[in-house]
């Protein structure tokens, strides 16, 4: 489990068919500090440390993505130089800061808009359909592996703005219209979602 609360910006080093898809993302987490068969968050996606090692000055570990994995999220489009967003599994006894993230992608949604507000920017997505009515206004949803509050809701369009930490600490300081990105919608969104469509026979 994780919190949305992003703790480094990883770059991918090596990406390449194995089967799965095996990936390489440096890192400023110490290498001792990393486990085999830890779970990181990597743009959202939950995924395993596989391997592990140093590059010059720089850490890095390794992740095999399935293919299940890739056709539902974003990291089909990953390439040497790609920046993503990191968070280590949330440990007993860690603050939770942000809500509670699986790292189970749901989705894509797409960004529409991008609106400077002050010093905040404010972003309009485009959720898939099946996914919108699990996002409530004023409600959490994990973007990219961020823990976010949706400011408003039209439909499958969601309104968030970006304060200037969030976009200094995370991938999202350069983000473009069209940009495409990982969905995790709230887990108690979901759950209240299936009480309600439940029909016992």
């Amino acid at each position: 489990m994780f919190t949305g609360i992003v703790s480094d910006i990883g770059e991918i080093l090596l990406a390449e068919p194995r089967g799965d898809l095996r990936v390489r993302i440096a890192t400023s987490y110490p290498h001792e500090s990393m486990v085999l068969g830890a779970s990181i968050a990597c743009e959202g996606v939950c995924l395993t440390v596989v391997d592990k090692g140093t590059e010059g000055s720089r850490s890095w570990f390794d992740v095999d993505v399935s293919a299940e994995t890739v056709s539902k999220t974003t990291l089909a489009g990953w390439k040497t130089g790609t920046k993503v967003n990191l968070e280590r599994a949330l440990k007993v006894g860690d603050e939770l800061g942000g809500h509670i993230v699986s790292g189970h992608v749901d989705g894509t949604a797409e960004i529409e808009v991008l609106s400077e507000e002050g010093d905040s920017t404010r972003v309009l997505f485009r959720a898939p359909e099946h996914l919108a009515r699990f996002i409530a206004s004023k409600g959490s949803v994990a973007l990219n592996g961020t823990s976010l509050t949706v400011n408003d809701v039209e439909g499958a369009r969601f309104g968030v703005n970006f304060i200037p930490h969030t976009k200094a600490h995370t991938t999202w300081g350069s983000v473009a219209e069209g940009d495409i990105v990982n969905l995790e919608i709230d887990t108690m969104a979901r759950y209240v979602a299936r009480l309600n469509d439940y029909q016992p026979k």
